[in-house]
């Protein structure tokens, strides 16, 4: 196996943005947001060796209700440029990253995914037993997801990184 890079949601290529902190090797995977969905998803059914899950600001909604999921949903398909500009800006914040360089079109299936995604306890359980360590890097100043109760559900099972300062690309 290769090293794995799993991008956030409507974005490509914004791996540089976490040099920092990745651990990039044929055993480790790694994804940023929804991106952090895939790579988990990767890691527990792959029959490759993982040793390392890398989640940088993982899509945490399941804290939400439904109603703004509904909402969310609603602006994109409304308008889904003026809903991908606020949702740039919101995760370059409190840097000024532009992050229209990384910019890619997403669908309304892709947020729906992202939105409705439950991290489930027993997964993480079972990609702990295959013997894959997890990090978990968050930052305190994240504009997209809840990062309290995403600190509160991951501690459990990862190495978790709450970075001050710091928002959604931990920048």
């Amino acid at each position: 196996m290769r090293f794995k890079y799993f991008s956030g949601f409507s974005l490509e290529n914004e791996k540089e943005l976490f040099e920092e902190y990745l651990i990039e090797n044929d055993f480790t995977v790694a994804g940023f947001s929804y991106g952090a969905i895939k790579a988990f998803e990767y890691a527990l059914t792959t029959k490759a060796r993982v040793d390392l899950l890398q989640l940088f600001s993982p899509a945490f909604f399941q804290v939400r209700d439904e109603k703004f999921k509904r909402t969310q949903l609603m602006y994109y398909k409304k308008d889904k440029e003026a809903y991908s500009n606020t949702f740039l800006q919101n995760v370059s914040f409190p840097s000024k990253t532009d992050m229209k360089n990384y910019y890619k079109e997403a669908t309304s299936e892709e947020l729906n995914e992202l939105l409705s995604y439950k991290w489930d306890e027993k997964d993480l359980e079972t990609l702990l037993a295959k013997g894959t360590k997890i990090e978990v890097y968050l930052g305190q100043k994240d504009k997209i997801i809840d990062t309290t109760s995403a600190k509160d559900f991951f501690e459990k099972f990862a190495t978790l990184y709450y970075i001050k300062e710091k928002g959604h690309i931990l920048k």
